[in-house]
């Protein structure tokens, strides 16, 4: 069941004086993403389909993240009253889409799957609070704040199927932070790419991954601070099978956040040089 829904928020809340024109083209990019949980839930669905139970979690989870993406859709047409939400995201879909024909992880095993799902969930979580807590826009901050509570949520709800298939596959500590790195690292193939050309730059401008991965990445990243690289380091550590708290995940959190500023960096001077 939804914990919310569209029509609760505070339309009326929206100010377009206190809107950073910075954050609408990664608001526009993470709303095509969000909406097209449905395909994801199909791709798990196949994975797990002698699952039943987890068939219903993938299916309420793919509701959740089709409303995400309806929100943030709807905030970025009244920060861009030009911009049509739908039409960016049947281009979205044109330009960018997942082998549904599947009957098994990509990741090897299923503990496999719901580790990188972990993950995900991980990067969206740090990525909406970050994100609420940057923007002085009252809308887009209650937005956002309901987002990142599901997104930690999913998570959970996640890495509790993870623990009841890992009892069967038995996969070991290094197999699970091989996983969660590798998929950490996708963060910057092109789904995300994909989603800024489609929904910030014209038809007729060419396709370049580069270019638009640090123009997404640029802006993202610099909405990070230290405590949300500490949340980010403990789920990970969870998801892995680390003790997420103390001295070591503090000293790995502070290299997390020093890892994410030098990329933020060097996406800004690969975007200024575009």
């Amino acid at each position: 069941m939804k914990h919310w829904r569209i029509e609760q928020m505070n339309w009326n809340s929206f100010d377009p004086q206190r809107v950073d024109p910075d954050m609408i083209p990664v608001i526009k990019a993470a709303s095509v993403v969000e909406r097209n949980g449905l395909d994801y839930a199909r791709y798990l669905k196949n994975v797990f389909a002698d699952d039943p139970a987890f068939a219903r979690a993938a299916d309420n989870w793919a509701v959740e993240e089709v409303q995400h993406g309806d929100a943030l859709g709807r905030w970025a047409m009244l920060a861009d009253p030009n911009w049509d939400y739908m039409a960016a995201f049947d281009r979205y879909r044109q330009a960018y889409s997942l082998d549904l024909e599947v009957d098994a992880s990509i990741r090897g095993s299923r503990t496999g799957e719901l580790i990188a799902r972990c993950m995900v969930e991980t990067g969206t979580s740090s990525f909406y609070t970050a994100l609420a807590d940057a923007t002085d826009e009252p809308l887009l901050k209650a937005i956002c704040k309901q987002i990142a509570a599901d997104e930690y949520r999913h998570f959970k709800l996640f890495y509790d199927h993870m623990r009841r298939y890992l009892r069967r596959e038995r996969l070991g500590a290094w197999q699970r932070t091989r996983i969660a790195l590798g998929r950490v690292t996708e963060s910057e193939d092109d789904e995300l790419a994909s989603a800024f050309h489609t929904t910030n730059e014209p038809a007729s401008m060419p396709y370049d991954h580069r270019r638009c991965i640090a123009a997404y990445m640029s802006r993202v990243l610099r909405l990070y601070k230290p405590r949300h690289a500490v949340r980010v380091t403990g789920m990970i550590l969870k998801t892995i099978g680390w003790t997420p708290h103390g001295r070591l995940s503090g000293l790995i959190s502070s290299a997390v956040y020093r890892l994410l500023m030098m990329r933020q960096r060097k996406f800004a001077r690969m975007t200024a040089a575009a």
